[in-house]
């Protein structure tokens, strides 16, 4: 009876020992929600950008610029002299409001007062970024956003909603230039 227990026990603890097998994932991604993310965009994307498109075609009075990044703008007051725009780190001031396509304020140059920015080293919209980047001191340029360039599906979590295309009026007050050497 010994023998046949101990000769259970030996069975069982070899059988036992198998080596692990991989399993096969119960769900398998097939990209699906990607592409279809894919698609949704470039459909708002390609919509937004048609409403700008008619609002360019019908105003007549100003001539609009195309941004390498993808958005419109055009100039109120612009410098022919001076070749100075700022560049990384340099602090820029400036006033600026923003409007819905239709013209709706959605803030005012008073609500949002004279902003000092260091050019990309702090946190600012990707359109209005690049945007400071084209100005002039002294220079007024309005700019037409599409919603990925202004505050995309986030919003601002204020006035601004998910995917709102902007037209933003920008004046740049000011250009210091980042000095070389730091204390």
């Amino acid at each position: 009876m010994r023998l046949a227990l101990h000769t259970i026990c030996l069975v069982f603890l070899l059988s036992s020992c198998k080596t692990p097998e991989a399993r096969k994932p119960v769900n398998i991604k097939s990209g699906s929600f990607i592409n279809e993310s894919i698609n949704r965009n470039k459909e708002l994307a390609a919509k937004e950008e048609a409403i700008i498109q008619k609002i360019i075609t019908e105003d007549t009075i100003h001539k609009y610029i195309t941004s390498e990044t993808g958005f419109w703008y055009f100039y109120t007051k612009k410098d022919t002299i001076s070749n100075i725009t700022p560049k990384f780190g340099d602090k820029v001031t400036f006033n600026y409001n923003i409007t819905d396509l239709k013209g709706n304020i959605i803030y005012t140059k008073q609500e949002l007062d004279t902003i000092t920015y260091r050019i990309d080293k702090e946190e600012l919209f990707l359109g209005l970024r690049e945007g400071l980047k084209l100005m002039k001191q002294g220079e007024m340029v309005t700019f037409l956003f599409p919603s990925y360039q202004a505050y995309g599906y986030y919003g601002d979590d204020h006035k601004i909603g998910t995917n709102i295309p902007l037209i933003t009026e920008v004046t740049l007050n000011t250009i210091t230039k980042e000095s070389t050497t730091e204390n």
